[in-house]
């Protein structure tokens, strides 16, 4: 007989342990969850340097205020908060032009607009909750190389010698080239940006004050993410630089003394002379987008649901509010009496989705383009419309409301 769980998790990274782990909240004790994952999770200690998980880069992830609240009732919040920086303002520019805009925590009583953390503390506070919480049950390293229907759930297959996992329901999360999403036949529409992102850490002379700054220039959008300052006082901030391919492989591998004056010049003298830089990388951009999320016993979600531009960091926040709503849904079935699995009902979690999908998507694959077109009397408009926030104070209320996530979260709520 093979072993048999409610739900699978299909991949350990961020979005699969914050579903894990906000399953284990949201749902009775009694429903079994198994997460696999393909890279060993390692154990991490308390108080130490994060322990490697390919998973969790050297990149960091901007959280929203959407999603401080996901992860307060998670019960995670505590203790992440010693690893995060809180991003008090945005300063929103176009390189060359008048229009800017800035946009502050205080006007919204918000203890923050959101806040960045290293990916790899994020991944230890994440893993170290897992393993500490007991509710789900790890495979590591261990892959799902495929599933077919079995009654009203999934027979689950994993890779080598082993017997297949039924479960009443599969979700998938193994990121945006995922092998399983393409195993199940599920298709993909993809639009290439024909643009990469160089992402590093940087070092600078003036503290940063907890702004965060996007930067539109011809060439695409470069952010500067305020980071906690290093053991030595040292102050930084996390770079992602929109760059044509060519630029951003030479930028990614030149020497620091051509790359420092380069950045410097894009970005200008906001944060002083601009000091040092750490590992830089590089990954091509696309939009990426599933077909479908859901059918009988199986939901496709975060990257391999969808993959976005980074601009305004709307991905992983997305993700997180996607696995908030299908915890809620699937909670609410179990008290029904339904199966995990049922498509009804998750077709509901999709229904109310849908939109905060379709808006966060449609903003993050326009906003760059708009930004690099080079008509004048459209750059007019840009300019207007940033400068003219500051002076619809409503406007740009309900422009701060949807980046950070909580329009969409009322929304729900009064749904």
């Amino acid at each position: 007989m093979p072993d048999s769980f409610d739900i699978v998790i299909a991949g350990g990274g961020m979005v699969g342990i914050s579903l894990a782990l906000q399953l284990g909240v949201a749902l009775p004790p009694e429903t079994s969850i198994l997460l696999v994952e393909g890279f060993p999770i390692p154990e991490p200690a308390p108080g130490e340097a994060p322990v490697h998980h390919p998973a969790f880069d050297a990149r960091s992830t901007a959280l929203s205020y959407s999603t401080r609240l996901i992860y307060e009732r998670m019960q995670l919040w505590d203790d992440l908060s010693q690893w995060l920086c809180a991003i008090e303002s945005i300063h929103v520019s176009s390189r060359g032009r008048f229009g800017s805009t800035l946009l502050r925590a205080s006007d919204h009583d918000w203890p923050a607009l959101g806040y960045v953390v290293e990916n790899s503390w994020l991944g230890n506070t994440l893993i170290r909750q897992l393993r500490q919480g007991g509710r789900v049950e790890v495979r590591s390293p261990a892959k799902v190389i495929g599933a077919s229907p079995r009654g009203t759930g999934v027979s689950v297959e994993l890779a080598g010698d082993v017997s297949p996992v039924s479960a009443e329901l599969l979700l998938v999360a193994d990121g945006a080239n995922s092998n399983l999403r393409d195993c199940l036949g599920v298709a993909v529409s993809e639009k290439p940006y024909r643009q990469h992102a160089l992402v590093a850490n940087i070092a600078f002379a003036e503290p940063h004050r907890g702004c965060a700054y996007e930067r539109f220039t011809d060439e695409g959008p470069l952010a500067v993410l305020p980071l906690l300052p290093a053991r030595d006082g040292e102050h930084r901030g996390s770079l992602v630089w929109t760059l044509p391919p060519e630029r951003a492989h030479h930028l990614c591998n030149c020497p620091e003394e051509e790359f420092l004056p380069t950045l410097q010049q894009r970005f200008g003298y906001r944060l002083g002379r601009l000091l040092r830089v750490g590992e830089r990388h590089e990954y091509p951009l696309s939009l990426v987008q599933s077909s479908e999320q859901v059918r009988q016993g199986i939901v496709v979600m975060g990257n391999a649901a969808h993959a976005l531009h980074p601009v305004a960091g709307q991905g992983f926040n997305l993700a997180l509010r996607d696995v908030a709503e299908l915890a809620r849904v699937l909670a609410q079935g179990v008290a029904e009496g339904l199966p995990a699995g049922d498509l009804g009902l998750l077709q509901r979690y999709q229904h109310r989705q849908q939109k905060d999908q379709h808006r966060t998507i449609a903003f993050s694959d326009r906003v760059p383009a708009l930004f690099m077109h080079a008509d004048p009397l459209l750059g007019m408009g840009r300019d207007l419309a940033l400068a003219g926030l500051d002076f619809m104070p409503g406007l740009k209320r309900e422009f701060v409301r949807h980046a950070a996530g909580v329009s969409a979260a009322g929304e729900r709520a009064n749904g």
